[in-house]
């Protein structure tokens, strides 16, 4: 069967990376692992797009070519070009991987993340406040939209007026985040007992909110900190005024950006895992933790339901009494404790890698045989 050219966009591997970054690696190692698919990879990048094929896995293309990516923003809008062919040569379709679609000649699948810039404009900044028109454009010119959960697919046929049909929910995998170094967890979070927060410091990640309600937890537990793990972002000076009014803003550390490794002894060494968001696509940090056997505080935000079900504390995420005692339930209560490990080991087996790159190989020929939108 003659393997099918698909461009991939991984402009999103270059740099720091987020969970966008993440989540997009993962993807091109589990479809690239299967061998039945041409992947290439382009970056939409002048200064890093050298750097690509360092991030690329073995049989995966690097289809670069110099072009200011400030310059395609300028003209997809308005003109179809360039044309993503410019970078990748010919080849049977397009999966354009973060919100942004380039034009083609082949059909574009466009992977919408979640729509905070919809439903959140408020906690949205800079680029991604043009987000709604790329979209648009794309849609205009053919694409069809993937997103990882069914809550934000029902959200993109409303917010855009769509049929069902022009928008596919694929779950993604986990990283694989159990078999971490405890010990050396605790040594970087300075404590034994430590309630660990994965994730940029933006608005929608609630973390002031966190703050907060750990002060109240942090009264009755002197042994217990906080541990954030992520780098700031727009909103990062929120965070700083929560740490500075709460009372326990000492046992508050932040770590800045954390890699692989201690992403991994981080979750291992944690006693719970808080992702009191108020917006996500997906949420892969609760379900990274249920993988390395640790209690979760989530949220009620939408697609946390979806994604978590009942392997996971879930309060109101604008309630700081409520994390509080979520938080308090988790670190104390060890039938509770116990449940939710064994739980959330049971939801993390909905989620894999090799699952996922299967059902992207089979929407990838589907769309290229003309079965979809």
């Amino acid at each position: 069967m003659t393997r099918p050219a698909v461009a991939i966009d991984a402009t999103s591997l270059l740099g720091t990376t987020t969970g966008v970054g993440q989540v997009t690696a993962h993807l091109i190692e589990a479809v690239a692992a299967r061998g039945d698919i041409d992947l290439r990879a382009f970056a939409i990048s002048w200064r890093g797009r050298n750097g690509l094929g360092e991030q690329l896995p073995r049989g995966v293309t690097a289809a670069t070519k110099p072009f200011p990516a400030r310059l395609t923003r300028a003209l997809w809008p308005h003109a179809p070009i360039p044309h993503v062919e410019h970078w990748t040569g010919p080849v049977d379709l397009v999966h354009a991987t973060s919100f942004v679609a380039p034009p083609s000649h082949t059909p574009v699948l466009l992977t919408v993340h979640d729509l905070t810039f919809v439903r959140f404009s408020e906690m949205c900044a800079g680029d991604t406040l043009t987000y709604p028109r790329l979209i648009r454009v794309a849609l205009d010119r053919g694409a069809l939209i993937h997103t990882y959960s069914d809550c934000i697919a029902d959200e993109i046929v409303e917010s855009f007026g769509l049929p069902r049909d022009r928008v596919v929910r694929v779950y993604p995998g986990l990283a694989p985040t159990a078999g971490g170094d405890a010990a050396r967890g605790r040594q970087l979070a300075g404590t034994d007992r430590y309630v660990l927060a994965l994730g940029t410091i933006e608005p929608r990640k609630n973390l002031p909110m966190l703050v907060r309600a750990f002060d109240g937890v942090a009264a009755d537990d002197p042994s217990v900190r906080l541990v954030i793990g992520g780098p700031d972002g727009w909103g990062a000076e929120a965070f700083a005024d929560a740490c500075a009014a709460a009372h326990h803003g000492d046992r508050v550390i932040r770590l800045g950006y954390v890699d692989v490794r201690d992403r991994r002894d981080l979750l291992a060494g944690a006693t719970v895992l808080a992702y009191p968001s108020i917006y996500e696509g997906f949420g892969h940090p609760p379900l990274e933790a249920m993988l390395a056997g640790v209690p979760v505080v989530a949220s009620n935000a939408g697609t946390l339901v979806e994604v978590l079900g009942d392997a996971a504390l879930l309060p109101d995420p604008l309630d700081a009494d409520a994390i509080a005692a979520a938080l308090g339930r988790a670190l104390n209560d060890p039938q509770l404790r116990a449940d939710l490990v064994r739980l959330g080991h049971e939801r993390t087996l909905r989620y894999t890698w090799e699952r996922a790159s299967g059902d992207f190989a089979q929407l990838y020929r589907e769309i290229i045989a003309g079965d979809h939108g």
